[in-house]
């Protein structure tokens, strides 16, 4: 999964329109433009396509955290340079203040049903010897089901191909 998909699924699952997604951007620092928004959010074959970066991406996921659970007091965490599934998954989690039950419950409704272990294993340090690599099928999953729970009336497959 591309940076650029998350971001469209997620602007999707919550029906953010564009000033929304700049709110959310400049929740966590940095400023975006509509122009720049608009192409992050076009399909991959779009001649004004843009990639968004994982450090772009991870601003957004701290500005969604700043939006849905209010700004921490202090210095801002510093977005990541490197993202990786995994914590694209946690910053989610984190956002959506989610429990260990709401997770397994939002994966099991996209069809998806893992145990505890599994689902903690996501979350581990990456030098923890039960520490598990996220793939796009898990995180892929895990949006599909945000989609049912936060869009129920959408058809999974409504705007996305999700394979």
């Amino acid at each position: 999964m591309t940076n650029n998909d998350i971001l469209r699924r997620i602007r999707y699952i919550f029906n953010f329109n564009d000033s929304k997604m700049m709110t959310i951007f400049d929740l966590a620092g940095l400023k975006v433009d509509r122009e720049q928004l608009s192409n992050w959010l076009k399909k991959d074959d779009d001649p004004a396509y843009k990639a968004c970066s994982d450090t772009q991406l991870a601003v957004f996921l701290n500005g969604l955290i700043n939006f849905k659970r209010g700004k921490k007091d202090g210095k801002q965490p510093e977005p990541e340079k490197k993202l990786n599934n995994n914590i694209i998954f946690r910053k989610l989690k984190i956002a959506l203040n989610l429990k260990e039950d709401d997770t397994l419950a939002i994966l099991a409704s996209a069809g998806l049903p893992i145990s505890k272990h599994e689902l903690s294993a996501f979350f581990r340090r990456a030098d923890h010897k039960h520490y598990r690599v996220c793939k796009d099928q898990i995180l892929r999953n895990f949006l599909q089901g945000l989609q049912l729970k936060y869009r129920p009336g959408a058809k999974p497959d409504e705007n996305f191909s999700w394979d």
